[in-house]
């Protein structure tokens, strides 16, 4: 029997199929489609996302070579917050709202000039600096200025909480979801005070019921085995966001581990057995199962960085078979420290929220002269996220000892081995490949009984493939680069001068 984790990215969405072991037997994923009718709006059609989630699914059992019957349960993980929205009969009545949408600003810009501590509020219940796309201030838009549509809403989810409504036809949220919405991370659940802060509490019964990440929520309908090949029946597990089953996944769920998943985001966190508040106002923590929490610090735009790269700097390279081998061919070719070219990654339109809170920040190159090329570009761009990852840990109480490197930038041996010299501590790739989509399995796992506890699942998957460990000879290049780095960072931001730094 195997498990099966979908993992619904921004754009991507995946599914794979692990043994008892953890082992991944199997991965397939497609891609779907996220539109912007206005500036800073993301959004993602329902209809198409559960389409392509049956059809990744159909095409992940087909790579095994078996059927639904030989799934024993199921695990869904996916971008977290934002708005999916649907009535009673489960039809959904607007495209879902996506987490990096940035629709709410204005509102909480009206809602600050009113009242200065309101994010502060927010911050001392759930932890995390509130992003715009979160739930209840998505909500609160919704309600202002969707008034026709919010009057036939019977519930407001998150993407992967729709997408295993459509497996079930059962209405759930898990925790990891509830103490960002903003919730409260004490509790890890929902908060009343933050329903009220937003005006939200009349509208109460359109967030579904919390249940635990392992504890089964439904099972697959007749409607939903027929669409995607699996049989009806079988159990479903709540499941996490996206960054807890990437922890999880990745051999992660343990106090004091440190991890950074480098993906479309790029998130630095550390694992506590009690919800940490400092610095105050700045990061995020998220809620994990087994009563831990994830200290973390997040630059908004990951790889998203090289996306933009291939596109806008080399559409040549774009082209090549393997265009990101082709790109840190191209990166290789500058010296550490990219000749003194600087930059600065934010490529967000929504800001940033470490190392400080800026809304307006935006990517930039600094200290280009005439000798500079593409190399060096290129190279900056890849030393810019690992200058980032290096003030995301400064910017925490917690110091790590060495850090697991997940997400898609982990598959890099030359931009891990970069990682480990900037931020100078042991950088670990764990095995496997699908961290997300093996967390929500493993939570499957533990829903049925195969796993005395999620805790004890992630740890059977602890497997290191490689180690990087930092090049002292390239220490004093890459401090040079980081002052240099940090002198343009401090002015984007206005923040005092200083060299963060994480002894």
């Amino acid at each position: 029997m195997l498990l099966l984790g979908l993992d619904a990215g921004t754009s991507v969405i995946k599914a794979a199929l692990f043994g008892r072991d953890g082992r991944q037997r199997a991965a397939a994923s497609r891609r779907t489609t996220v539109s912007h009718p206005q500036p800073a709006w993301s959004e993602s059609d329902p209809e198409t996302a559960w389409a392509v989630t049956a059809a990744v699914i159909r095409q992940v059992l087909a790579e095994a070579g078996v059927d639904g019957s030989a799934i024993a349960a199921i695990g869904v993980t996916g971008a977290m917050v934002g708005a999916w929205v649907i009535d009673a009969e489960g039809r959904p009545l607007r495209p879902g709202i996506l987490w990096d949408d940035g629709r709410s600003q204005p509102w909480i810009e009206k809602r600050l000039a009113g009242d200065p501590g309101f994010l502060s509020r927010i911050f001392a219940s759930s932890g995390s600096v509130m992003q715009q796309g979160c739930t209840l201030p998505v909500l609160r838009w919704l309600l202002d200025h969707e008034p026709d549509i919010m009057a036939r809403a019977d519930c407001v989810f998150g993407c992967k909480d729709y997408l295993r409504f459509r497996l079930t036809g059962r209405r759930a949220a898990d925790p990891t979801e509830a103490s960002v919405a903003p919730g409260d991370a004490r509790a890890q659940g929902r908060s009343e005070a933050m329903l009220e802060l937003f005006g939200l509490g009349p509208h109460r019964p359109l967030l579904p019921p919390v249940l635990p990440s392992e504890a089964v929520a439904g099972a697959v309908t007749a409607e939903a085995a027929a669409a995607t090949g699996l049989r009806a029946g079988t159990p479903v597990v709540t499941g996490a966001g996206d960054v807890a089953a990437s922890v999880i996944g990745s051999g992660g769920l343990a106090a004091g581990s440190a991890c950074t998943v480098l993906g479309t985001t790029c998130l630095n966190g550390v694992v506590l057995d009690a919800p940490s508040f400092d610095p105050p106002d700045l990061g995020l923590l998220f809620s994990l199962p087994g009563r831990l929490w994830l200290r973390c610090m997040v630059n908004v735009a990951g790889t998203s960085n090289l996306d933009w790269v291939l596109r806008s700097l080399c559409p040549d390279l774009a082209r090549d078979p393997d265009p990101y081998a082709a790109l840190e061919a191209l990166a290789e070719a500058a010296p550490p420290g990219a000749g003194g070219a600087v930059y600065l990654p934010y490529l967000s339109e929504v800001g940033i929220i470490a190392p400080a809170v800026s809304a307006a920040a935006r990517a930039q190159f600094a200290g280009l002269v005439p000798g500079h090329g593409r190399p060096e570009l290129v190279r900056a761009v890849y030393e810019g996220l690992a200058y980032a990852i290096r003030d995301c840990f400064a910017a925490m109480a917690e110091r790590p000892q060495s850090v697991l490197l997940s997400g898609g930038g982990g598959r890099s041996r030359f931009w891990s081995q970069m990682i480990a010299d900037v931020i100078d501590l042991t950088v670990e790739i764990p095995d496997g490949g699908e961290y997300g989509a093996c967390g929500a399995a493993l939570l499957a796992g533990t829903g049925i009984g195969w796993y005395p506890s999620i805790g004890d699942a992630s740890r059977r998957v602890r497997t290191i493939r490689r180690t990087h460990r930092p090049d002292p000879a390239l220490r004093e290049a890459y401090e040079a680069a980081y002052r240099r780095y940090g002198g343009h960072r401090d002015a984007l931001l206005r923040m005092p001068a200083r060299m963060s730094d994480l002894s």
